[in-house]
């Protein structure tokens, strides 16, 4: 029964049969061809026996196994890596069909190659996930065939090897490594001009010429008969927030990606570089109720607690309550702090309905209002209207554009800062922000 599960006919074989088959038809006008139609059996079903006998004599003939990393990185390619080895003591045909996860939805992966005997074979695919959770990869199945191409054995290795879809922590690797080389502005980074100076105090010295004449401290140098100056440091271990909306709103997905991964992946890079900045981060994720709340805390493992939680994040289909964000930040977060607030308004008299809520927790702390552009709309109104119907959809794109700007104005009106963002820019102009923010002293 194993055998017969196994075994495989390779499409010359029914090409061998159907000119047997027309021999023997033809045979009836022309008596000649019945011979000829016999003898061509005969050697159809003897290479055919002679296939089955080179193909299962040898009983692990060939072996073949799948790297797959520990996690993969969501919204990234990931590389899914196979080995092959031929232990037949002849050249074998293979074709490599690998069963790929239920969610990228694909089932014409196919891998041709030829092996000599003993030869080992590496190769490599990529898969992009676009949404969180545990991907289960099938068999591997390699069918090999010899040259007669009469039948072909089926080998399966590696059943149900499960992956887990994290955070895109690929781009947290990418803008930390950045940010470490000095080479931001490749992706759009910015260096902004530090203004002032920052208010955390580190020790009195010797005034050297150069040294900013303000910061000269007299009292010191009374004492000491020697001008003295104090001298400040950056200030550190200021707490920042990533607070990620989860109803409704950010289920919108752009490139086969949510809202809410897009702002999933910018929090975990984020978060990175403010920690490496020396700030402390924390989290908070809400909708109907506060599903997530993660103390600011300043320490590079606790990125691991971070990427943990914001793997089991999760939209739901509800509006989300502003006025209990504002009750949790006011009960919970009582340093002033940088809040990011990922969300999104379609409507500009969405976001009234919560302008009460955002100025509340903008009097007390830093409050940066993230919201989307919507992308598609930008193709509608950059396309040219040629009937009537197409410049009704370029008049409604146009006003939809045309209220995300007015909802940065209606925030700006009211001392609130935002960002108005394409979501393949999120983690851009997030840290952009972020390090303006940091530059200014305004936190």
């Amino acid at each position: 029964m194993r055998f017969l599960k196994s075994l495989y006919i390779h499409n010359t074989f029914f090409v061998y049969l159907a000119i047997a088959s027309s021999c023997f038809l033809l045979s009836f006008w022309v008596s000649i061809l019945y011979p000829i139609a016999w003898i061509f059996t005969t050697v159809i079903a003897v290479l055919f026996f002679v296939d089955v006998l080179l193909l299962y004599r040898f009983k692990n003939a060939v072996n073949a196994r799948r790297l797959l990393p520990d996690k993969f990185s969501n919204s990234d390619k990931n590389p899914v890596s196979i080995t092959i080895t031929n232990l037949y003591p002849f050249n074998v045909l293979l074709d490599i069909i690998d069963e790929l996860p239920i969610q990228f939805q694909k089932r014409d992966f196919l891998y041709k190659k030829s092996l000599s005997t003993m030869q080992v074979h590496d190769f490599s695919y990529e898969v992009r996930p676009v949404e969180r959770g545990e991907y289960f990869f099938g068999n591997l199945n390699i069918f090999a065939s010899t040259k007669l191409k009469i039948i072909k054995r089926k080998f399966q290795f590696q059943n149900e090897q499960m992956v887990a879809v994290y955070p895109s922590f690929i781009q947290m690797q990418k803008y930390d490594f950045l940010a470490i080389s000095n080479r931001l502005t490749e992706f759009g980074l910015k260096k902004i001009r530090r203004i002032g100076h920052t208010l955390e105090f580190e020790q009195i010295k010797e005034y050297v010429q150069g040294d900013d004449f303000r910061t000269i401290n007299w009292k010191a140098t009374a004492k000491r008969a020697l001008l003295m100056a104090n001298q400040y440091q950056d200030e550190k271990s200021q707490p920042v927030f990533s607070i990620i909306d989860t109803g409704r709103v950010m289920k919108m997905p752009f490139n086969g990606l949510k809202l809410l991964d897009y702002a999933i992946n910018s929090t975990l890079a984020f978060s990175n570089v403010a920690l490496k900045k020396h700030d402390k981060v924390g989290m908070l994720t809400f909708s109907k109720t506060i599903e997530t709340f993660l103390p600011a805390v300043h320490k590079l493992t606790y990125l691991n607690n971070i990427l943990e939680n914001l793997y089991n994040i999760n939209t739901q289909f509800n509006d989300s309550d502003f006025g209990l964000l504002y009750a949790q930040l006011k009960r919970k977060v009582t340093q002033r702090s940088l809040i990011l607030l990922y969300t999104n308004f379609e409507h500009i008299s969405a976001l009234k309905r919560q302008l009460s809520y955002l100025q509340a927790i903008s009097k007390k702390h830093m409050l940066v209002v993230i919201i989307f552009e919507n992308t598609e709309l930008d193709k509608l109104i950059s396309q040219d209207a040629e009937d009537l119907q197409s410049i009704y959809h370029k008049t409604i794109a146009e006003k939809f554009s045309l209220e995300k700007r007015l909802m940065v104005k209606e925030l700006q009106k009211h001392g609130i800062q935002s960002i108005l963002t394409a979501p393949e820019q999120l983690t851009v102009n997030t840290i952009n922000k972020y390090l303006e923010i940091k530059a200014r002293g305004l936190l």
